[in-house]
């Protein structure tokens, strides 16, 4: 038996493309408002009208870098509390082979508001050698839940990590909130994110990237923060966080800015890579989702790709944020009844996008349109929160997909939870979103081929409604598929079997 050359694999399948009607037969997965939660698709539509999804392999985009959610000190706390029977179940849901194969997370630097209490991993003031560094805050919990994670995962998984703020020792207004990095802590600042990288790697974790600060717009008077503009954090970059990790010999990545995709986001991706040395230092750019409920502003995630568009763009946070989650209530997630902190707090100029929205549709509309907008990985906030959506020292409640009741030991997969797989256990690292034609404008679609060249499509129908559609790829057409009203839906074209000939 002898392998076929690529060549005479591709006229084989040309060949059999051309002379026959062949029928394109995938995969579905459905989540829907009516109860499926990632639930197999069995029965196909009926023939007669449908709409038509035509892939487009030839056209390629991003390389996906992965999807996933947050180790934080509210999630992993909350684990400890569970049995083992629960805490396992969650660790598998979200990393397991048969789970949401997370493939990107993100962590704390020092506290943030998902933890238990103010913390610093250097607290002694003036100790600019940071001799006194120690992570002996995160061995009862996150260090523990990011070790079973990483025991489930068959792919293993990437960790970003990031700083809400530096001790307020450093700091001109010596408080965990607001302020800025003092010039004379500069080089102690950067020395911090080194020995954190030793401090993660002597556990046996690598750290694959960092944001400079969370949120270096800050705020004065809720959780950690500390302000950075756009020049400062470039400066401190090009002059300092750059130079200490490779004279240190890490190799990891940096990603700027990490706040809202607004209009602020021309002037930080510009100044960030204004030159060769800040794009040497500078991986790309972090964003979060928290400037409107309803647009992913590709405008600007285009514009920020034009400046610089051998960098990643990775949405760093999102979550449903000022609400209490909805315990063992699927509907109320699959309802136009959540609100936002815009809701409220929002300038009168920026409330029209911060109107009512319904959950699921947000999270699948936003991974949808940032894939579709040069965006590489999406990381959503909390992986699990309990009923009040804490604990969280400041009180700042919000939802995670998994919420937990520790004290009757009980765990409660929300329909985000699944809304995610869609995406995080059928498009994997290395997949290159690919180009489509859609014929009807009200399903959101998105498509990528994975590295063993399996293509995923994710589809969102936001109507009460089913609708049909056909999948075309070449030649080949599937029979009309159904997506119900409300659902989200992934689609898998398995990839083309190699070709062998007997001698």
């Amino acid at each position: 038996m002898k392998i076929l050359t690529n060549s005479l694999i591709i006229a084989a399948l040309t060949l059999v493309s051309c002379t026959s009607d062949k029928e394109l037969v995938v995969e579905a997965f459905e989540t829907s408002a009516s109860g499926k939660k990632l639930s197999p698709v069995s029965e196909f539509g009926t023939d007669g009208e449908a709409s038509q999804i035509k892939l487009l392999p030839d056209q390629e985009f991003q390389t996906i870098t992965g999807f996933g959610g947050s180790f934080t000190e509210a999630s992993a706390y909350l684990l400890n509390q569970l049995g083992a029977v629960n805490r396992k179940k969650i660790i598998d849901a979200y990393f397991g082979p048969e789970g949401a194969r997370y493939s990107l997370t993100r962590t704390h630097m020092n506290s943030c508001d998902f933890s238990l209490s103010n913390y610093s991993y250097a607290p002694v003031e003036g100790d600019v050698e940071l001799s006194s560094f120690s992570i002996e805050e995160d061995r009862d919990d996150i260090i523990p839940m990011i070790k079973e994670a990483m025991a489930v995962s068959e792919d293993g998984f990437k960790i970003m990590a990031s700083p809400w703020t530096a001790p307020p020792w450093m700091k001109d207004n010596k408080d965990w909130r607001g302020g800025k990095l003092l010039p004379e802590y500069y080089d102690s600042w950067a020395l911090f994110f080194s020995k954190y990288i030793d401090a993660y790697r002597a556990e046996g974790i690598d750290i694959w990237g960092f944001t400079v600060e969370n949120e270096p717009l800050g705020n004065d008077n809720n959780w950690e923060s500390m302000h950075f503009t756009p020049q400062e954090m470039t400066d401190f970059v090009k002059n300092h966080l750059g130079p200490r990790l490779e004279q240190d010999g890490h190799e990891v990545k940096i990603l700027g800015y990490d706040q809202n995709r607004g209009d602020e986001l021309k002037d930080w991706v510009e100044t960030m890579f204004q030159d060769e040395v800040s794009r040497k230092y500078f991986d790309g750019t972090a964003v979060h989702w928290y400037a409107s409920t309803f647009d992913w502003f590709p405008e600007n995630l285009q514009m920020a790709h034009e400046i610089a568009p051998d960098k990643h763009i990775i949405q760093s946070e999102a979550c449903v944020d000022a609400e209490v989650p909805k315990w063992q209530d699927d509907p109320w997630y699959w309802s136009k009844e959540a609100t936002d902190w815009g809701w409220d707090w929002a300038p009168e100029k920026d409330k029209h996008l911060h109107p009512k929205y319904v959950p699921v549709y947000r999270y699948a509309r936003d991974i949808i349109g940032c894939l579709n907008n040069w965006v590489d990985g999406w990381v959503d906030w909390n992986m699990v929160l309990d009923r009040q959506g804490g604990p969280n020292w400041f009180e700042n409640w919000c939802v995670a997909p998994v919420i937990v009741d520790p004290e009757e030991d009980e765990v409660y997969f929300t329909p985000l939870y699944y809304t995610l797989s869609h995406f995080s256990r059928f498009i994997r690292p290395g997949a290159v979103r690919i180009g489509f034609e859609n014929s009807d404008d009200s399903l959101m679609v998105t498509a990528a081929q994975n590295p063993d060249g399996s293509i995923a499509i994710v589809i969102l129908n936001q109507e009460e409604e089913a609708k049909q559609f056909a999948l075309s790829l070449g030649e080949e057409t599937t029979k009309n598929i159904t997506i119900s009203g409300q659902a989200v839906q992934t689609l898998i074209v398995p990839a083309k079997k190699e070709i062998t000939e007997t001698n």
